[in-house]
């Protein structure tokens, strides 16, 4: 669903270096899928990953560094903090070049005050784990360099047509993640503050489940982020961009997907689990194997019928059919305030990270033609943006750009 393979999205369980065959018996859990599709992979040009030397799983609370090659927030920390704000804002039009690049430099020293410490009113207690993560919209992408990665926008989709368009794209992400719950509003406006003509355009409280690693229930009550990158070689073949002004960066997706978790519920468990491609109960592929598994999409029952159905989620989205590179992605619920007798708006605020756009949209697109989950979904909110790379000296943020 919206591009977040098992996580409401693509599932991209193959390897780097494996035949279609083996795609299509979904073997490779992890790896990535640059060699089989083209997609681009890691290149002699490509500055080392901070990754590399990252833990397996960050203590929670613990300080979250905010320089290096890549911005933290995206695989750092190894398991994402509970809590989410994302503020997606707008500047004005008639703005240049030469004020986008002051626009991050003033975002990124505002986000180092933030998460050192410094700004004792906005975190008393110290920052914790918090993390705040500096994107730019297309429109300002694009006023720096049209040639740059995050210069077009995403497409309309099918799944888009109840969507209102004040609510499509934007100029700036700001997404902030957290521990302590509390601190994240205040972290937001105090770096939204340092561009004072920012208006915001929407935005988004969201929390997830416990555990480790990228591994968590949906609101759905399914698990989410099973098969992504993880090694430092996984990052850099799928996620970070790998050479040119833009390397270290990555292209992020940010979708708001209102779930009818009612009426999803009031099936039976066999229809859900058929859905979704795997089960409710421990997330094993239905087709066999445990959770971590990935999918057999070639096996089937003595009578012929596929053991992954035609139009389950885990198959549609597989990539083998969308030709797909593996995406890092994020999800967090949230249930938002509505006036009484009003129907719910409980869904999952996702987010995927990808060095090429078409790896989204290629995904989507197959999923709003085949998968019976997109009918449980209402996409209310959507954007895509530049995530700048990170500050690896005294440079300010976005200085590559220049």
């Amino acid at each position: 669903m919206n591009g977040a393979g098992e996580e409401l999205g693509p599932e991209a369980d193959a390897p780097s270096a494996i035949s279609r065959r083996g795609l299509l018996l979904g073997g490779g859990v992890g790896l990535g899928v640059g060699a089989v599709f083209g997609a681009v992979g890691a290149s002699a040009t490509r500055p080392p990953s901070t990754t590399e030397t990252k833990t397996a799983v960050a203590t929670t609370g613990q300080r979250v560094v905010a320089r290096g090659i890549h911005q933290a927030g995206i695989d750092r920390p190894a398991t994402p903090q509970k809590n989410a704000v994302v503020v997606v804002a707008d500047v004005p039009a008639d703005i240049d070049r030469a004020e986008v690049l002051g626009l991050l430099a003033a975002l990124g020293d505002s986000v180092e005050r933030v998460t050192d410490g410094t700004e004792t009113s906005v975190t008393p207690d110290g920052p914790m784990d918090l993390t705040v993560t500096i994107g730019i919209g297309p429109r300002l992408v694009s006023a720096i360099d049209p040639s740059l990665p995050g210069a077009d926008a995403l497409p309309a989709f099918a799944s888009d047509a109840p969507l209102d368009p004040a609510l499509s794209g934007g100029d700036i992400l700001i997404a902030a993640y957290g521990s302590d719950a509390g601190a994240l509003h205040a972290a937001v406006a105090h770096v939204l503050a340092a561009s004072p003509t920012a208006v915001r355009r929407w935005s988004q409280t969201g929390v997830r489940g416990s555990g480790e690693g990228t591994i968590v229930r949906n609101p759905l009550g399914y698990h989410d982020g099973i098969i992504v990158p993880q090694s430092a070689a996984d990052l850099d073949a799928n996620v970070w961009i790998g050479d040119g002004p833009a390397a270290g960066g990555t292209i992020a997706v940010i979708r708001r997907l209102r779930l009818d978790v009612a009426r999803f519920r009031s099936e039976t468990p066999d229809r859900q689990d058929a859905v979704i491609g795997r089960r409710r109960l421990d997330g094993s592929p239905l087709s066999g194997g445990a959770l971590t598994d990935a999918v057999d999409l070639r096996a089937k029952t003595p009578e012929g019928d596929y053991l992954i159905p035609v139009r389950s989620h885990a198959r549609a989205a597989h990539p083998s059919f969308t030709g797909s590179a593996l995406m890092l992605r994020r999800g967090y619920a949230f249930s938002n305030a509505v006036r009484p007798g009003a129907a719910a708006d409980d869904g999952l605020l996702f987010m995927c990270f990808q060095n090429d756009l078409e790896s989204f949209v290629r995904s989507q697109r197959r999923l709003d033609e085949v998968d019976d989950l997109m009918t449980y979904t209402t996409v209310t909110a959507s954007a895509s943006f530049l995530i700048v790379p990170g500050r690896s000296s005294d440079a300010p943020l976005g200085g590559s750009l220049s």
